[in-house]
């Protein structure tokens, strides 16, 4: 198996990585970028984010929260042990990481219940439609697509972005200060066990990727890949675009009603 992928380097270093998974993580540089710094998280970090903003985006992302756990239970389903150093890799990584992601769906109410946002509130789901695109991304792409592009999309793609902008809200305590101290822990344990920028799981799927796709993958491949990749990251960006327009009316909102009372002080 002249092809095969065996990482002798750190995990965590792309060098570690063939030259095409170097190129790859390049090509979604820039998608990955929007996500991880856009404004949404800033002023969630700094405590200026409104609360109707955090309601609606503590909604619409319960779905991928609370349905991860099964992206990962279908894709493993795909495996089937010795065919493949990738998907024996897979296969042991799925089924040990499955339970974990299970517990992340009671951290993720523990915040919303913060934010005053219940459970029937985060299974009603009104939210706008652009808010269902990322869930409704992941289940196509583990339904329709290999394993290999299926974790790329999910595994390396979303967790990744996501330990970035949960490090980013984290990264000085305004946020966390804003709940009272009897429920600050609670509220946040979500956010702090996303919260690391140097967190392992998102490169061991690099690497299993990289194991499932060789030294060589054709270039469809390698398309495909990146593809898969970009669109998770640009799901994630269209959520965050469409919860800034709720933001953007309700300062609009604020503002005119301002305006009127100091007019009528006038």
């Amino acid at each position: 198996m002249i092809d095969a992928f065996v990482r002798i380097g750190p995990l965590m270093d792309p060098v570690s990585y063939p030259a095409w998974a170097q190129q790859l993580i390049e090509d979604c540089r820039e998608s990955k970028r929007r996500v991880v710094e856009h404004e949404l998280y800033q002023r969630l970090r700094d405590g200026q984010l409104g609360a109707a903003t955090i309601r609606q985006y503590l909604i619409g992302g319960w779905p991928v929260v609370e349905q991860f756990s099964l992206y990962m239970a279908h894709n493993l389903t795909k495996t089937r042990y010795a065919r493949h150093p990738g998907e024996d890799m897979a296969r042991r990584w799925l089924m040990r990481n499955i339970r974990v992601e299970l517990n992340h769906a009671d951290y993720w109410l523990h915040w919303c219940q913060a934010h005053g946002v219940s459970l029937a509130d985060l299974q009603a789901q009104d939210v706008p439609l652009e808010l269902n695109a990322l869930n409704d991304w992941c289940w196509r792409v583990c339904t329709t697509e290999s394993l290999v592009v299926a974790i790329a999309a999910t595994n390396y793609a979303i967790e990744g972005a996501t330990g970035e902008w949960s490090s980013v809200v984290c990264s000085n305590g305004t946020y966390a200060e804003g709940f009272p101290g009897e429920t600050r822990k609670r509220a946040m344990k979500w956010l702090k066990m996303h919260a690391h920028y140097d967190d392992a799981h998102p490169w061991e799927a690099f690497e299993i990727i990289c194991t499932l796709a060789g030294e060589n993958p054709t270039q469809a491949l390698r398309d495909e890949l990146r593809r898969a990749i970009c669109k998770s990251y640009d799901c994630m960006f269209l959520f965050l675009e469409r919860c800034m327009q709720l933001e953007v009316r309700q300062q609009g909102r604020a503002r005119s009603s301002a305006g009127q009372l100091m007019q009528s002080v006038v």
